[in-house]
């Protein structure tokens, strides 16, 4: 689901969050009115955690776990990141995780990330590079490519899409896990439910899939997640009008804005 009206000038995340809640809460209400229960559903469009949410809460019909949010793309550019920074091809790079919101609050995680199968750490002996440059570089990537080239990466998301579909319909290599962030009810890392929150997961193939649970979290990775988990739960509070929710209240107006970069 790609249909989302982009950030205008002087637009706050709040109002893009209610204008394009609107249009996903009339999406969610079409998919439980006429899609198959079985099917899968990749949102795309931005704020996209938030907007799938959205139609995930107004379609009950569809069960809530078919209900995906794209952050494929983070993780495909945190794997070239550290592979550019250990000299070693992209394919050798392995357990990349994206945790929380597909916006600058996410967390590309290199904790438990893997080159040549060994841990990434190991690799690359720079704990200052990892928070102070990698990090960052990854949520802002988009904005760089556009700077760069004077355009979106349309195609890196395209390839992006492709490659969440693929992982959901070929077996995850043993040890391995791809990002995808999907409904938070009942994970195993404390994250509160009824979120759409991006997490380390992994199929069989048959289109299913399962949140990997042995994934280490240090004290500065649970900071992070706190920080990525607490701006979803303000965007829930301000399209509670959208999914039924009585009495919530938007919290983030005024605030630093969090959009990937390039996502105007």
């Amino acid at each position: 689901m790609v249909g989302a009206k982009p950030r205008g000038p002087g637009m706050e995340r709040a109002d893009l969050l209610n204008q394009n809640g609107e249009i996903f809460q009339q999406q969610g209400r079409a998919l439980n009115e006429s899609a198959d229960p079985n099917c899968k559903i990749i949102v795309v469009g931005n704020p996209c955690n938030t907007n799938a949410l959205i139609a995930m809460e107004n379609a009950p019909r569809i069960p809530r776990r078919n209900f995906h949010a794209l952050t494929r793309l983070d993780e495909n550019r945190a794997k070239c990141q550290l592979a550019l920074k250990a000299g070693k091809f992209y394919t050798s790079v392995s357990r990349v995780a994206i945790w929380g919101n597909h916006s600058t609050t996410q967390v590309p995680d290199f904790l438990n990330a893997k080159i040549g199968g060994l841990p990434a750490m190991n690799v690359i002996r720079d704990d200052k590079w990892f928070k102070d440059e990698f990090t960052p570089r990854v949520a802002q990537r988009g904005g760089a490519l556009i700077k760069k080239w004077g355009k979106s990466s349309a195609a890196s998301t395209a390839v992006s899409v492709a490659d969440a579909i693929r992982s959901l319909v070929v077996p995850t290599p043993a040890g391995d896990c791809f990002s995808t962030a999907v409904c938070s009810d009942g994970n195993p890392y404390g994250v509160k439910d009824g979120l759409i929150f991006s997490f380390p997961c992994r199929s069989k193939g048959d289109g299913d899939y399962e949140i990997c649970n042995d994934f280490i979290l240090d004290d500065w990775l649970r900071q992070k997640l706190a920080a990525t988990e607490e701006e979803l739960s303000k965007e829930r509070d301000c399209v509670s009008h959208l999914i039924g929710v009585m009495g919530g209240s938007c919290d983030i107006r005024g605030a630093e804005d969090t959009s990937v970069p390039g996502e105007m």
